[in-house]
C-alpha cells in the first residue's frame, strides 16, 4: 500500500507520552494517527468531543446522551435490554454474596 507522508511538529514530551499510551495499547504512533484519520473520515469530523468551554467541570449533555445511546446499543447486543430493575438487584445481590463467601 503506497502512502503519503504526513509530518507534524509536536513537543518532544508530548510525543513521548503519546507513544507510551499507544504502546500500552499495542500501537505505534503511525498506526494511531492512521486510526485517528480513519475515524475522522467515518464520523465526518474530529472523532471526539471538542469544546471551547472554559469550565472543565461543565456538564456535557451531548456526551452523556452519546454514552446512554452506546450503553443501550450494547444492552441490545448482549441481550440485557429488557432486564428489570428487580433482576438487576438480584444479580447484584448474588454477586455480593459470592464475594463474601470467598
Amino acid at each position: 500500500m503506497a502512502g503519503a507522508v504526513v509530518q507534524v511538529r509536536v513537543d518532544n514530551e508530548l510525543k513521548k507520552k503519546a507513544a507510551s499510551v499507544f504502546e500500552n495499547l499495542g500501537l505505534d504512533l503511525s498506526t494511531a494517527v492512521r486510526m485517528f484519520f480513519t475515524r475522522a473520515v467515518q464520523v465526518g469530523g474530529i472523532p471526539f468531543p471538542t469544546s471551547n468551554i472554559q469550565d472543565k467541570d461543565a456538564y456535557n449533555y451531548e456526551a452523556a446522551i452519546e454514552n446512554i445511546m452506546e450503553i443501550r446499543r450494547q444492552s441490545v447486543i448482549n441481550g440485557t435490554s429488557d432486564i428489570t430493575t428487580e433482576e438487576i438487584d438480584a444479580i447484584i445481590d448474588d454477586y455480593r454474596r459470592s464475594k463474601v463467601k470467598k
